[in-house]
């Protein structure tokens, strides 16, 4: 679950981080660790938020029939949205159930955000054409909940400041983390032998790109900030946003220290990081910057990789 794009972000927050403060590599290297470890906390976290969601509603419709003088309605109740097929199998997931048990996840001290979320999934279009459909599936319960996450719980600015407060690591990884909750709800099936969580890694790769690049970029900080002052002699450097900084370290730490990934590659990644965590003008900047030393360390043989 934890991809390369995310790596790609934490190591660059975590060396702004360093290069800004007084930690050692070691306690930024458990730092950067630790984040990762928040981000797959998170993904369990979504997740068992459709499970309360439901629970909510359950609990709304129970109240509704206890009433001294309940209608028709609330006594026959539409049961489509809490008997959802897919909300039971990932209530029945047993991995999902013994990480949240694990790490004592809930969201009990969250209620005023639960009754919100509920309202909105409610409210929502969405969620009245799908309840006004007769036919009932396992995919089309599942489709609901990717495009209620998609379009009503993830652009929640509430869910996002109350996790902000919660988890300082969790600041930036929402939309994210969102991304592999949506493409493991794709992947569940009626099945439940076989539905599985991402796992925190895809392989032990991974784990070592993480620390490499992060060991990289801190190690060789100093010679990349030469390259990247000599390359931008013809701007103001005490103007550059020290993000575009940062950024452009991790970049060529990626760079001379991966054969295997091409730096087209590198570069597109590195510029859509700056285009989301540092100025407007950022991604073209380090664009320009990046392939200008890219282009003297090949003529000089300090690079040999396309």
């Amino acid at each position: 679950m934890v991809n390369r794009i995310l790596i790609r972000i934490k190591v660059v927050q975590i060396v702004y981080s360093y290069l800004k403060g007084d930690k050692d590599l070691a306690t930024a290297e458990k730092e950067l660790f630790f984040s990762m470890d928040k981000a797959y906390d998170l993904y369990h976290y979504l997740l068992l938020l459709m499970i309360e969601l439901t629970d909510a509603q359950t609990m709304k419709l129970e109240n509704a029939k206890a009433k001294y003088m309940p209608t028709d309605t609330d006594l026959n109740p539409n049961m489509k949205f809490v008997q959802n097929l897919f909300i039971e199998s990932l209530r029945n997931n047993i991995e999902l159930s013994e990480y949240i048990s694990a790490q004592k996840l809930s969201w009990v001290n969250n209620q005023s955000l639960i009754k919100k979320l509920l309202e909105d999934v409610l409210t929502s279009e969405l969620y009245e054409e799908y309840m006004s459909q007769k036919e009932r599936s396992y995919d089309s319960d599942k489709e609901f909940w990717r495009s209620a996450l998609k379009d009503v719980i993830l652009t929640s600015e509430l869910l996002s400041d109350i996790l902000e407060d919660q988890s300082l690591y969790w600041n930036d990884d929402l939309e994210t983390i969102g991304t592999f909750v949506m493409k493991t709800i794709r992947r569940f099936s009626e099945d439940e032998t076989s539905n599985k969580l991402l796992p925190m890694y895809k392989d032990t790769a991974d784990m070592n790109f993480a620390k490499i690049l992060f060991r990289n970029s801190i190690m060789k900080a100093e010679d990349f900030r030469t390259k990247i002052d000599e390359s931008a002699k013809n701007w103001e450097l005490d103007r550059i946003a020290f993000m575009d900084i940062v950024i452009m370290i991790v970049a060529l730490a990626e760079i001379t220290s991966f054969d295997s990934i091409p730096v087209k590659v590198s570069l597109n990644e590195y510029i859509e990081i700056a285009k989301s965590y540092s100025t407007p003008k950022s991604g073209k900047f380090i664009n320009g910057i990046l392939d200008s030393i890219v282009t003297k360390m090949k003529k000089s043989g300090e690079l040999n990789k396309s």
